[in-house]
């Protein structure tokens, strides 16, 4: 009897043990983390908890997971390579870094390639934005939707820039990027790369006369108080990519894989919301402190004097030629 029992007993446990061995390994064996730079009250931070809890919602508690904010897993080329071994769930990447892995997306970092903030939103929902989809997941790597990370524009103590020509002479801080400086240097200008910390007090002394940055850094880092000319070039609008491993997204069922793209574009819709409201007090404060804005309504002149940037850059990367295109030609 005892031996019959034993045997019974090892036989349900080989089969557990074999049902276990072809089942499917799916995401929701362990919870999601999800990769963010940013503090936690900030419009991507917002949008990224949103679109967790929407997924948690919606698959009925199948998938949960948790945002981990401030950088605190790591440095975004370390989490980019854990998102595409599969370690890393989901995250939110800008998408001038992400050139390092995505080499495709060094495109959007070419300065004026969009027309406006509207025309961003338009182009990376189209056409162009499915195009750097597909580089995106070559790379293992999925794209949910594209945030909106701001647009740079210039700002200085000496004089608003309506042109290209009102750069010429001028010391600007810009981001370590050949891009970026060749940007500068193609109006004539001087750049000068440099620690973004040590902006305000270069500006103040005049080391440099100006940098450019979207308007909550500009005002967030009290810039504003030592460059009172604000002047909406509009130049970089690098949008930041809610990701996610495609090592995650293809161990899901197809209906957990519908209910996670429909998170990711209502997370999009918030983030630009938010990002939009953000801007809008940001601005206010600037306004409010005696800065002098001025628009620039038609920015041809402006892309015309970036032509030796983009011959530059595709003489080194010919095989990005349709990709360029695709972009800058777009109404």
């Amino acid at each position: 009897m005892k031996l019959n029992k034993i045997i019974t007993r090892g036989a349900f446990a080989i089969a557990a043990a074999s049902t276990l061995a072809v089942m499917p390994v799916t995401a929701q064996a362990k919870d999601w983390r999800g990769w963010n730079i940013h503090v936690e009250d900030y419009p991507v931070s917002h949008g990224m908890e949103a679109f967790m809890e929407e997924v948690t919602e919606k698959t009925g508690g199948e998938i949960k997971g948790k945002v981990f904010h401030a950088g605190v897993l790591g440095s975004q080329p370390d989490a980019i390579e854990q998102l595409r071994l599969g370690i890393m769930d989901f995250g939110v990447f800008s998408l001038g870094p992400m050139g390092q892995a995505v080499p495709a997306t060094n495109v959007v970092s070419l300065p004026f390639v969009f027309k406006s903030v509207p025309q961003m939103y338009e182009l990376m929902d189209g056409e162009p934005g499915a195009a750097l989809g597909e580089a995106l997941e070559e790379k293992g790597i999925v794209p949910l939707g594209y945030y909106d990370a701001g647009a740079r524009s210039f700002y200085n103590s000496v004089k608003p820039i309506n042109t290209p020509e009102d750069v010429q002479g001028m010391k600007v801080r810009v981001m370590n990027n050949d891009l970026f400086v060749g940007m500068i240097e193609s109006m004539g200008g001087n750049a000068t790369p440099m620690a973004f910390a040590e902006v305000y007090q270069s500006i103040k002394t005049g080391v440099v006369d100006g940098a450019e940055n979207n308007p909550p850094s500009y005002e967030s880092t009290s810039h504003f108080e030592v460059a009172k000319y604000y002047s909406l070039t509009q130049h970089l609008i690098i949008p930041e990519c809610l990701c996610m491993s495609k090592k995650t997204f293809d161990g899901l069922s197809p209906e957990q894989q519908e209910i996670v793209k429909t998170a990711g574009k209502n997370s999009t819709d918030l983030q630009r919301k938010l990002w939009g409201e953000r801007e809008a007090a940001s601005m206010k404060i600037i306004m409010d402190g005696g800065v002098e804005v001025n628009e620039i309504a038609d920015k041809s002149a402006f892309q015309e004097a970036m032509v030796p940037v983009y011959e530059k850059y595709l003489a080194a990367n010919p095989e990005m030629t349709d990709l360029v295109n695709l972009f800058r030609n777009a109404d």
